[in-house]
């Protein structure tokens, strides 16, 4: 049974009607192509926005960040407000879980993004400029990889299950990874592949030239250290994107959703990376929560398209995905807090114990 078969031809993609999730078995959309052009131009007036907030290099304070980040999580919790009251409420906990799961696979990225930016060195006053230029890279790939799955799911059901395997897959090596204390380690740029790639075809400058990425040296154009760095984050963004675009295609098959979602989860990351830098290290049980939300997800992909070749295969619904979603999270950062403070409390008394040796 092909997906276009369930779709009735009064319902064509760009049609005003509610929005369904894979669990309506059809790509119906809340969007109009006027609505499209709004959003997207939305999108472009944030960047600007940013683009002119970081225009200056400058440490970003804490005050700075919290504002923005504020700012950032007011905005989609409002417009889901708006999806709400036009479109109902199963498309606003549709709406509100792809959010949810976007925001928290999106601290995954900070913590890539910590480590790229430790790795290069990057000065603090440049970092936010480099965010920026990732959150940019990653809203493209996102476009590109949205569109390339709402035509696949139209054309093949089969995309359903293909989209939850990854996701099956990528929860368990998240899972395997945490179980054997395997912590992403900072890498080392001279041994990036990228980085050897570019460097056979440009020179490369020893130091940051401040939000330049090029400069003349020699009479030739060499690249500054924050290309380099620039570049790196734009590749995690692709493998980001492939993880990330089937998780919520789980929650809804709306692209237009999916693409919202992505863009108020991206948006806010620059502030909001500076607002958790120090709480990243302390979500320690992170992987394990969203292995366990990819998992589900996945296990609800590949029981959707169980579902469309037999039908009395049952279904997981949109406010049944909100709750595992939201109560994986809670558990996940309770027990993190809590792993983190029984482990500082046992070093605080194993010092006591070393310090009264010496004493003795």
């Amino acid at each position: 049974m092909s997906l276009s078969s369930l779709v009735p031809a009064t319902t064509p993609l760009t049609a005003p009607l509610a929005a369904a999730d894979p669990t309506s078995g059809g790509l119906e959309t809340i969007a109009t192509p006027t609505l499209w052009v709004v959003t997207i131009a939305a999108v472009l007036v944030l960047l600007a926005v940013d683009f002119v907030a970081t225009r200056r290099p400058h440490e970003v304070s804490m005050r700075e960040a919290s504002l923005w980040s504020l700012f950032y999580i007011a905005l989609p919790v409002a417009f889901g407000g708006w999806v709400i009251a036009e479109h109902g409420n199963e498309t606003g906990v549709s709406y509100y879980t792809g959010y949810i799961v976007e925001k928290s696979l999106s601290v995954d990225n900070l913590f890539v993004f910590m480590l790229l930016l430790s790795a290069f060195a990057v000065p603090k006053v440049l970092q936010q400029r480099v965010l920026l230029f990732g959150i940019i890279g990653a809203l493209v790939l996102r476009g590109i990889f949205i569109a390339l799955g709402a035509a696949a799911l139209s054309a093949f059901t089969i995309v359903f299950l293909f989209f939850g395997l990854i996701l099956l897959a990528t929860g368990a090596k998240l899972l395997r990874d945490a179980l054997r204390g395997e912590s992403e380690e900072t890498p080392d740029p001279n041994e990036m592949r990228v980085v050897k790639v570019l460097r056979r075809f440009w020179p490369l400058t020893d130091d940051y030239q401040g939000t330049r990425m090029t400069v003349k040296q020699a009479g030739r154009r060499a690249l500054t250290p924050l290309a380099l760095v620039t570049v790196a984050v734009f590749m995690t963004d692709i493998v980001f994107a492939v993880d990330s675009v089937p998780a919520v295609y789980g929650i809804t098959s709306d692209p237009y959703l999916v693409f919202a979602t992505n863009a108020f989860a991206l948006l806010g990351l620059r502030a909001l990376y500076f607002v958790i830098q120090g709480l990243l290290a302390q979500l320690v049980h992170l992987s394990y929560g969203l292995s366990i939300i990819l998992g589900f997800i996945g296990v609800k992909l590949v029981l959707h398209w169980a579902h469309t070749v037999w039908e009395s295969v049952p279904l997981i619904g949109n406010r049944a995905s909100l709750a595992v979603v939201v109560g994986v999270l809670v558990v996940t950062t309770i027990t993190s807090l809590l792993a983190v403070r029984r482990e500082e409390r046992r070093a605080s008394v194993d010092g006591r114990e070393v310090l009264e040796r010496e004493v003795q």
